[in-house]
């Protein structure tokens, strides 16, 4: 497999010439003093250099040896401690973290470019960053004061992991029906007592303490998901004055055998009375852990996206060197046997089809991270709850279509190496059996897709969704006529997105299976459309450049996916509208 590089080239590109976040940060008083495009210029080059030379390499490694676990105790493959050492000295865990408890302070545009730097390394290694992240996030946002000094400076510094526990044996996506409880103690504390599974780094030897987010219910609470509080229980007790003192009363029971993500520890965790503290207000557990989920489900996406990158640097290098018959219109390699295969049509169809996807992708999870970074740091008001709204619509739409466009990426670069893609050595194999469990976890891609078309569009009759399209018209209308070319095809799948919007919203009146019936291609459609506007801002960045190959391949992708990639919209359509009578022919015995 090729090694790493991160796409540093295109990530400037798109932050700085794109989306000018730049600009975005000075405007924003919370973010002018922090960072700027040579502020984030240096932190990308940084992040991108560890990532490629020290965790890159341990991605096959880590996969071949896995994670071990032995009464209770889980180790981690070889040089993964010492690589998570080197990251969380360097700050990268703290990287969008508050600087009063020492994180960075860089906003999430940033961060979500060394997201997917580091999970393009690794996925598996990846994963416990993240979700120590995500932990602070919660902690930051609900936590008391007493809480965030106690903790937080340890987690950014990566001294401390976090995890979340949400997931029980019976309980998935219907969180309304855990069983885990909390009983309040004298001193405030609380004793947690359940199993959670699926938990992500809930026990591993990078760090000497492990902070869980526990999902719990109080002894007095209402039924169902209104009565889940959220608790902060630590592996290991820490003291007033910071020091570790006791075990807390819980366990690895073990872990997962997974079809991917090997040397990331997905434990059952056995929480036996441990002493926990709770965060937030009581019975409002999922609002508080729904704080870091649009930051989560975003990262989740990236990580899609990240698997695509790897597996294209791979397929590209080797479509390159790998020689096999000759190309259509006649040698052109004149001096060997045979022509490189990127010389093929096919080929090249699922290379460019590859790099239009992950360079779309990268341009729409930055808009997204934008967004959220508008929501946490403007000062204006109106600003803040217009980008609240573009995150609440847009969420799903990065989680699942970054997802599902990642997993066809992988399976593209698989299928560039032939036979060789199917053979662990070549790497390419781990990166779709990796990027597999993105479609499934926090939150399946079915379920975002019912939460775009069922929460988002149809629950707010159409108002989420219509100041988005009204941003894609309003930059069709300012648009000069030499990006017509773009314009144009982009006009015309926001005019049948705009249309199927309204079928749906009018057709869910009448047949509530209409929604779920419509979700998954509603939410593909919406992908490609969101992209075409992104790959619409891209080409008129790249327009008239053309002394430069960085922007001549930029336009051909461009004209590629309008050609090739976005028409997929068509066909998508014509199933949202066939409607939900034909699922439900068949009586469930005859299945």
């Amino acid at each position: 497999m090729a090694d790493y590089k991160a796409p540093l080239r295109d990530m400037r590109f798109v932050l700085n010439e794109v989306l000018e976040a730049p600009a975005l940060w000075q405007s924003l008083p919370a973010l002018a003093e922090v960072v700027d495009a040579d502020t984030a210029e240096a932190v990308l080059e940084e992040a991108g250099k560890i990532t490629a030379n020290s965790i890159a390499p341990l991605n096959r490694s880590g996969d071949e040896e896995g994670c071990r676990w032995n009464d209770g105790v889980v180790s981690t493959p070889a040089g993964y401690p010492e690589a998570y050492r080197l990251y969380a000295e360097g700050g990268w865990v703290g990287v969008a973290g508050d600087p009063a408890f020492g994180g960075m302070g860089m906003p999430k545009a940033i961060s979500a470019q060394v997201e997917e730097m580091i999970n393009s390394a690794s996925l598996a290694f990846g994963l416990y960053p993240m979700l120590t992240s995500g932990a602070c996030l919660s902690i930051h946002a609900h936590g008391s004061e007493a809480l965030k000094e106690k903790y937080l400076p340890n987690m950014y510094a990566g001294v401390w992991t976090g995890s979340m526990c949400l997931t029980e044996p019976h309980a998935g996506t219907d969180l309304g029906l855990i069983r885990t409880k909390a009983e309040p103690q004298a001193d405030g504390s609380y004793k947690v007592s359940g199993t959670k599974i699926f938990i992500t780094g809930g026990e591993h030897d990078l760090a000497e303490n492990i902070i869980h987010l526990v999902l719990a219910k109080l002894p007095d609470s209402p039924a169902g998901s209104k009565g889940i509080s959220l608790f902060l229980v630590p592996k290991v007790l820490v003291n007033d004055d910071g020091s570790l003192g006791e075990r807390n009363a819980l366990s690895c029971g073990s872990i997962e055998h997974k079809m991917g993500i090997q040397a990331s520890a997905t434990c059952v965790m056995n929480f036996d009375g441990a002493t926990g503290w709770l965060v937030g207000e009581p019975n409002k557990g999922l609002a508080a852990m729904f704080t870091m989920m649009n930051y989560e489900r975003l990262g989740v996406g990236i990580q899609g996206l990240a698997t695509g990158e790897r597996s294209y640097q791979s397929a590209v290098e080797y479509a390159r060197e790998r020689l096999q018959s000759r190309a259509p219109t006649g040698a052109v390699a004149q001096d060997k046997a045979a022509d490189p295969i990127i010389v093929h049509p096919d080929v090249r169809r699922m290379l460019l089809t590859m790099k239009a996807l992950n360079e779309g992708g990268r341009a729409f999870s930055s808009y997204v991270a934008l967004q959220l970074d508008i929501a946490k740091f403007s000062e204006d008001p109106a600003a803040r709850e217009r980008a609240e709204a573009q995150v609440a619509l847009l969420t799903p739409v990065a989680k699942a279509f970054l997802t599902d466009m990642g997993l066809e990426t992988t399976i593209h670069g698989q299928q560039v190496f032939g036979g060789h893609g199917f053979i662990r050595e070549w790497g390419q194999e781990q990166l779709v059996r990796d990027c597999r469990i993105t479609q499934i976890y926090e939150g399946t891609n079915g379920i975002q897709a019912l939460d775009l078309i069922g929460r988002k569009v149809v629950g707010s009759g159409g108002a989420l969704y219509r100041p988005f399209s009204e941003e894609i018209r309003s930059f069709i209308a300012n648009a000069p006529a030499e990006q017509r070319e773009f314009t144009e095809p982009l006009r015309l799948a926001l005019d049948n997105l705009d249309e199927l919007t309204a079928w749906v919203l009018d057709r869910a009146k009448g047949d509530p299976n209409e929604i779920g019936a419509a979700s998954v291609e509603y939410l593909h459609v919406f992908g490609y459309t969101a992209y075409a506007y992104l790959w619409a801002r891209m080409a008129a960045a790249a327009l008239g450049k053309t002394g430069d190959d960085f922007y001549v391949a930029k336009l051909g992708t461009a004209r590629f996916y309008f050609a090739r990639l976005l028409p997929r919209i068509h066909s998508l359509s014509a199933s949202v509208k066939a409607g939900s009578e034909s699922l439900y022919l068949l009586e469930a015995a005859q299945f």
